[in-house]
């Protein structure tokens, strides 16, 4: 996971207590260096916790703490959070030293996110930073400012990540250990935000001093978006030389996370550029990597690879298996997402809630010492507490009706899309799933229709993201001006869209898409840009020879998009279903439906 990862591997800085320890003391010398040695040199770090364990017995309280720290720290960097969590319980039980204490807790933090407990990790991130005022050791302040800014970062709080690393930034005392850390989270942030203008730039300058810093771990992670930025633009070889250049520093780092990313985008970056070889190798290596991860970016990215790999060579057994994986891994992912967002919200409505739990107990209070005042007072005035009483309550009221409405609104953006408020991917299929078994079991037809803008990349790469976001808004008002009611519709990822039409023959279907396609292709005009043309390619797929299962519709249907776009796109392309549907499927032209 990429937040956990980073926060794990990444911060390093000494506790303040060893500063205080003395110079003298050879123990102190081993646990300072094992903890300065955690990224730069592992193997040397299991190598002094290996002579500190065997000598536990003749280290002081105070240093037996600070082993338990870091040997909590190494388990949960082999996946052993049973025995991390028991050393850390250790110290944050024992220590004495609220440096210590403060560290481990920001530790914590990215132990539970790594194990999806986002939930927790948020409560915990929260009590951290209320206490951040208390403490001043600059190294413990930048961990849990750097914890807060990767956690904000994964969840979708640009903002949030933003301010926090520019508080890290202003607060840093020792540029050369944490201005590196705090570039990346600055970049992480500025890509994930859609902020690209110059992007290259700033991320080269963000390597160069990484590099400089002597830090290739955090100089890689940078690079992983700098290779992401070339494959985005179409320059597959700029991206592949950029990695491979680096493979071998990426290796000795041991950082299998990190390694199947890169490994993820080379597969990619080879199947852009027909080399088909490599590019199988490089995924069947994510995938082999990723037994203890079914639902990561990485793995979905592989799956998407060997799915497109199988399908143009033929093998469509191999192509339907690694298309099922690669459609339970990216749902998998794309709910881990959903999942980090959705936590960060709930955990503030919980502290809303309790702050408004709180308030309303102190209002109680004030009530209860009013009432026995006033029981000494005449009946006027116990009517003034009465109307007192009745206000409150109202106001009570008011802010609970406020707290149920938000989270009522945080449920149905967890099913809509950000940008054209349809269904999102996750929903559209749950809704498709739920609308095809009812056709299934009332013995009514129903077809799917996959939707992908042709070149929509040159409109973002051309006029901006801007403009295309509002050419993919617009795209989306077309459609739902020839959608009933009943249909699904829902954006399947950038600019593919899927349409679920209950009760339609397959004839109905035809003229209905011929109708939409031609909506679109006059969707822009109007626009400041005139000179903007956008068309889109159809797939479509029948439960008439597809049957009522969703996957082997997508599948059809996805055939039958890529045909379209073969034969020239701007076109609907129709599946029989068959083993080999280019030469029995229909098709409708741009000069319409045959």
């Amino acid at each position: 996971m990429v937040i956990a990862g980073w926060i794990l591997l990444g911060l390093s800085g000494s506790i303040a207590y060893a500063a205080v320890l003395p110079v003298v003391d050879q123990s102190a010398s081993l646990l300072k260096e094992a903890d300065s040695s955690r990224t730069q040199n592992h193997d040397r770090f299991l190598e002094l916790l290996q002579r500190l364990d065997k000598q536990a017995a003749k280290l002081s309280p105070e240093q037996q703490e600070y082993l338990h720290y870091l040997q909590a720290w190494q388990a949960a960097y082999v996946g052993d959070y049973a025995t991390s969590d028991r050393l850390a319980d250790t110290v944050l039980t024992h220590s004495r030293d609220s440096v210590l204490r403060f560290k481990t807790d920001s530790f914590m933090v990215n132990s539970l996110a790594e194990r999806s407990r986002y939930e927790d990790a948020f409560r915990r991130l929260n009590l951290v930073l209320s206490r951040l005022h208390t403490v001043s050791d600059p190294d413990a302040r930048a961990l849990a400012i750097t914890v807060a800014v990767l956690l904000y970062e994964e969840s979708g709080q640009y903002d949030l990540a933003w301010n926090y690393a520019d508080q890290l930034a202003n607060e840093t005392r020792q540029p050369n250990d944490w201005m590196c850390k705090t570039g990346y989270a600055r970049l992480a942030a500025l890509y994930k935000a859609g902020k690209l203008d110059g992007i290259n730039e700033k991320l080269q300058q963000g390597i160069d001093l990484c590099q400089k810093v002597g830090d290739d771990l955090y100089a890689n992670g940078i690079r992983l978006y700098l290779a992401r930025v070339a494959l985005q633009r179409g320059h597959s070889e700029k991206a592949i030389m950029l990695l491979r250049s680096n493979y071998d520093a990426v290796q000795r780092s041991g950082y299998s996370w990190l390694l199947s990313q890169v490994d993820a985008l080379l597969a990619e970056a080879y199947l852009g550029t027909s080399q088909i070889a490599l590019s199988k190798q490089s995924a069947l290596q994510v995938v082999a990597r990723s037994e203890g991860n079914k639902y990561s970016e990485s793995l979905s990215v592989a799956e998407r690879v060997l799915y497109l790999i199988a399908k143009s060579q033929g093998d469509l057994r191999a192509a339907l298996d690694h298309h099922e994986r690669y459609m339970a891994s990216n749902n998998g992912w794309l709910d881990e997402v959903g999942a980090r967002a959705l936590a960060f919200q709930i955990v503030q409505q919980q502290l809303l809630a309790k702050k408004l739990q709180l308030d309303t107990l102190s209002k109680q209070n004030q009530i209860l010492q009013l009432q026995r005042n006033l029981d000494k007072k005449a009946s006027e005035t116990s009517r003034l507490y009465i109307l007192l009483l009745l206000t409150v309550l109202a106001f009570i009221g008011f802010w609970a009706y406020r707290v149920k409405r938000s989270q009522l609104r945080f449920m149905r953006l967890a099913r809509r899309d950000g940008l054209t408020d349809i269904f999102n991917r996750q929903h559209f299929v749950n809704e498709a799933e739920q609308q095809l078994q009812y056709c299934r079991k009332s013995g009514r037809e129903a077809c799917l229709v996959l939707i992908d803008l042709d070149h929509f990349k040159a409109v973002n790469d051309t006029y901006g993201h801007a403009v295309g976001d509002r050419v993919l808004k617009r795209a989306v008002a077309a459609c739902q001006a020839h959608l009933r009611s009943t249909d699904i519709f829902g954006r399947l990822g950038g600019e593919e869209f899927g349409i679920v039409l209950p009760d339609c023959t397959l004839e109905q279907v035809l003229s209905r898409t011929e109708r939409i396609r031609q909506a679109l292709v006059a969707v822009v005009r109007g626009d400041a840009a005139e000179e903007i043309c956008v068309s889109a390619s159809f797939g479509v797929a029948s439960t008439r020879y597809s049957g009522h299962e969703l996957r082997q519709l997508l599948i059809h249907a996805d055939d039958a998009l890529y045909r379209a776009k073969r034969e020239g796109r701007n076109r609907v392309s129709v599946s029989d279903g068959r083993a080999e549907p280019q030469l029995n499927a229909v098709a409708v032209t741009a000069e319409g439906a045959q």
